[in-house]
């Protein structure tokens, strides 16, 4: 096994817990799994092996394999998947993040996404790949329950769900704030967050889109963290819907 490279058509999950992840979720595109003789979680070991037996993975304790290719010493879980392409569902929301940068961003901002209900990502190039194990580990294993689609361009996204979703650009001159902004659940639209770079932001030219929005924040620091904004704005788009579930 080769270490990863960009260019492979495979990646690795580097870990107990988001190898688990992704043999429940894609057990077909799961191509070998290897444990460490220092893996001394029972159930961890169990777990693996049911699934792998079930779908006739291949699976071995394999110490020289793990040390090549882990990053950490306590890594005794590795995954072998081919990587995959998934669509977006038209009818829900997403998140839209325009060229990301940052692998630990981007995996903390997929678990986000999926702690707040939202299971569609756009992901606009340039942006980090997303098969990354170091993006997959920050995830911790939520990359394998998002459907998440790349685009050569955010014209290419916006031709494509300008019609079904309201667009909401998030950024430093937004001309609305999101604390004061009333957000309205639609039946018939979905929403899309739409997030830049993490040192530029989004350009000017996509406060012509939709409805531009400013996190307010007390400017003794110059921005807030990419996760952290997409987080707020996540809470603040979904707060109404996890109420429906509260007051029942």
């Amino acid at each position: 096994m080769k270490k990863y490279n960009k260019k492979l058509p495979y990646s690795y999950t580097l870990g107990a817990f988001p190898t688990i992840e992704l043999l429940k979720k894609y057990p077909k595109k799961v191509m070998k799994v290897f444990t460490h003789s220092d893996l001394n979680s029972v159930t961890q070991e169990e777990i693996i092996t049911g699934i792998c037996n079930a779908n006739n993975i291949f699976f071995e304790c394999n110490d020289r394999i793990v040390e090549k290719l882990r990053d950490k010493e306590n890594c005794f879980v590795i995954g072998v998947f081919e990587k995959y392409n998934n669509e977006l569902d038209k009818d829900s929301n997403h998140v839209v993040l325009v060229n990301p940068s940052d692998m630990g961003n981007m995996g903390t901002i997929i678990r986000t996404c999926v702690g707040f209900g939202i299971k569609n990502l756009a992901v606009i190039e340039p942006a980090v790949d997303i098969f990354n194990p170091k993006v997959v580990r920050a995830s911790m294993g939520a990359v394998f329950h998002v459907n998440i689609c790349r685009y050569d361009s955010f014209d290419t996204y916006y031709a494509i769900y300008k019609e079904s979703h309201d667009m909401f650009p998030f950024m430093l001159n937004g001309a609305k704030a999101l604390q004061d902004y009333e957000i309205e659940m639609k039946v018939d639209r979905a929403f899309s967050l739409i997030f830049g770079n993490e040192a530029t932001g989004l350009p000017d030219t996509y406060s012509e889109i939709g409805q531009s929005i400013l996190i307010n924040y007390l400017h003794e620091v110059d921005s807030l963290n990419l996760s952290i904004a997409t987080g707020i704005g996540l809470y603040e788009f979904t707060k109404k819907y996890f109420k429906q579930f509260v007051s029942t």
